[in-house]
C-alpha cells in the first residue's frame, strides 16, 4: 500500500492569507455608529455608486425586461430544481413530540427565522447562481424578510440578471451595495430593512471576515474560504473529462485549490498532460486565475487501493467531491467527509455550482469534517418545549431536587420541593442525595 504525489501543492488555502480584520473592524464600527449616512459613503468610494440604495419594482421590471428570454428560461429551470430540492430538505425537518415518562410530553418545534440578510457578489460576472441557492432557500425556509444586496456598477446598479433573479427567488428588499457595507446595512437594519438574524453567502475576503466578526450577533452560514474540488478516478475513467472537471472548477480563483487522487498511475499521467493545455485555451482572466491555482495549489496523487483513496480524501475533506470510479455505492457508502458530492463522470461540480438542485454554498478548509452547506435548515431554529401532569411531578420532582442537591444546587432543589409539597400533601419523599 502506498501514497504517491505526483504533483504537489506548494502553498494552501491559509498561505498568503492578508489580516484584513482591523480594517473591516473598523468599517463596521463607523457604519454602527453613523447608520445609512457612512454606508452610503463607503457605497460611493468603494462601489463607485451614487444613486439610491433600495433598488425599486420599476427598477426591477426593467432590469427584468432586458434579461433574454432563454437566460431567463434557464434562470427558472435552476431557481425550480434548487426550490424542490430545499422542499425536500423541509419535509425531513419536522416538529415531533414524545411521552417521556406517563405524564410528560417533550417536543421539538421548527421556527423560522424572521429576517436573513443575502450577500451575492457581483464583481466583473453576474453571480446568478449565488443568488438562487441564498435566496430561493431562505423563502422555502419561510423566513418573514430576506433582504438581498450586491455590489452594483457604476452608473448601472446590480447587474440585470442578477436582479431579476433575485425578485424572482422571493428577495423582499434589494440593496445596491457591496462588501463591508452591504454585510453591515444588513446585520445592522439599515435603510429600512430589518436586522438579520442570519447572514449568507460568499464574497471576497472582507466579505468573510465581516461575517466573521459580526458571528454571535448574527448567524452566519459558514466561514468560507476559496473554493476547492477535488476528483477521485480509477482506471475506467475518462482523463479528458477528468481534466477539463479540475481547469473548469481552478477558474475560480487564483488560489482555488484542485486535487486529483488517481487509483491509477497512466490516468494521472494523463491528466497531468492534459490540464496545463486545457488552462492555455481559456480566455484571459480565466487562463490566469487557473494557471495560478493550478501551479500553486493543484496536487495529483496516486494510490494502490480505494480504501487509501477514502482516507486521502477524508482528511481534505474538501468542499467539492467529484468520484469517477466503478462501484459509485460503495464511494458513497464509504466517504465521510466533504460538502457536496458528485458520483460518477455523468454528473460534474459545473452543474452543482449552477443548477442542478443541491446547494452550493458548502464548507471549504477542512470543515466538511464538521458541518454540511447551506440548506433549508440553516434558516430555521429547532427549539424546544415541555409540559407534565402534576402526577408525573411524583417522579421527575423527587430525581430533580435528589441530583441538584448532589450538585449543590439548592434554590433548583427547592423548586421541585415546593411541587411535592403541594400537590402531594403527607407523603414522605426522599429528597436527600446522600440517603
Amino acid at each position: 500500500m502506498a501514497i504517491e504525489y505526483l504533483k504537489k501543492a506548494s502553498k494552501t488555502a491559509s498561505t498568503g492569507e492578508t489580516d484584513v480584520r482591523d480594517l473591516v473592524q473598523n468599517m463596521l464600527d463607523e457604519i454602527e455608529r453613523a447608520g445609512d449616512v457612512s454606508a452610503y459613503k463607503y457605497a460611493r468610494e468603494l462601489d463607485k455608486w451614487d444613486g439610491d440604495i433600495v433598488v425599486t419594482a420599476e427598477e426591477i421590471a426593467a432590469a427584468s425586461a432586458s434579461v433574454p428570454q432563454q437566460l431567463k428560461d434557464d434562470i427558472a429551470f435552476a431557481h425550480d430544481n434548487v426550490r424542490r430540492f430545499a422542499e425536500a430538505q423541509k419535509a425531513t425537518i419536522t416538529d415531533t413530540e414524545l411521552e417521556i415518562i406517563p405524564g410528560l410530553i417533550a417536543g421539538q418545534k421548527q421556527i423560522p427565522m424572521q429576517a436573513a440578510g443575502c450577500y451575492v457578489p457581483g464583481g466583473r460576472y453576474s453571480h446568478i447562481a449565488s443568488a438562487i441557492m441564498t435566496v430561493t432557500t431562505a423563502k422555502v425556509a419561510g423566513v418573514d424578510t430576506i433582504t438581498a444586496c450586491s455590489p452594483p456598477r457604476p452608473g448601472i446598479g446590480i447587474a440585470p440578471a442578477i436582479l431579476h433573479t433575485l425578485n424572482l427567488c422571493g428577495a423582499d428588499i434589494i440593496l445596491n451595495l457591496g462588501g463591508v457595507q452591504g454585510i453591515a446595512a444588513m446585520a445592522f437594519g439599515l435603510f429600512g430593512c430589518p436586522k438579520a438574524d442570519i447572514l449568507v453567502g460568499p464574497g471576497n475576503q472582507y466579505v468573510a471576515e465581516a461575517k466573521r466578526i459580526l458571528y454571535g450577533r448574527v448567524g452566519i452560514d459558514m466561514f468560507a474560504g476559496p473554493t476547492e474540488s477535488m476528483v477521485i478516478a480509477d482506471e475506467t475513467a475518462d482523463a479528458e473529462i477528468v481534466a477539463y472537471d479540475l481547469v473548469g472548477q481552478a477558474e475560480h480563483g487564483y488560489n482555488s485549490p484542485v486535487w486529483l487522487i488517481s487509483l491509477d498511475r497512466r490516468l494521472a499521467e494523463q491528466v497531468a498532460e492534459q490540464v496545463p493545455q486545457l488552462i492555455a485555451t481559456l480566455p484571459e482572466l480565466n487562463r490566469k486565475n487557473a494557471e495560478a491555482a493550478w501551479h500553486d495549489y493543484g496536487e495529483i496523487i496516486v494510490t494502490d487501493t480505494r480504501e487509501e483513496a477514502v482516507k486521502v480524501s477524508d482528511e481534505y475533506a474538501s468542499e467539492h467531491l467529484q468520484i469517477q470510479c466503478e462501484d459509485l455505492d460503495w464511494w458513497l457508502e464509504n466517504l465521510t467527509n466533504y460538502g457536496s458530492l458528485f458520483l460518477g463522470e455523468e454528473t460534474t461540480v459545473a452543474y452543482g455550482d449552477k443548477c442542478s438542485g443541491p446547494n452550493h454554498v458548502l464548507p471549504t478548509k477542512g470543515a466538511g469534517r464538521y458541518t454540511g452547506g447551506l440548506y433549508v435548515g440553516k434558516y430555521m431554529k429547532t427549539v424546544t418545549w415541555q409540559r407534565s401532569t402534576r402526577e408525573a411531578n411524583r417522579e421527575i420532582g423527587q430525581a430533580c431536587a435528589r441530583i441538584s442537591r448532589l450538585e449543590g444546587m439548592e434554590g433548583h432543589a427547592r423548586s421541585a420541593d415546593i411541587r411535592l409539597e403541594k400537590w402531594f400533601p403527607g407523603v414522605n419523599f426522599n429528597l436527600d442525595a446522600t440517603d
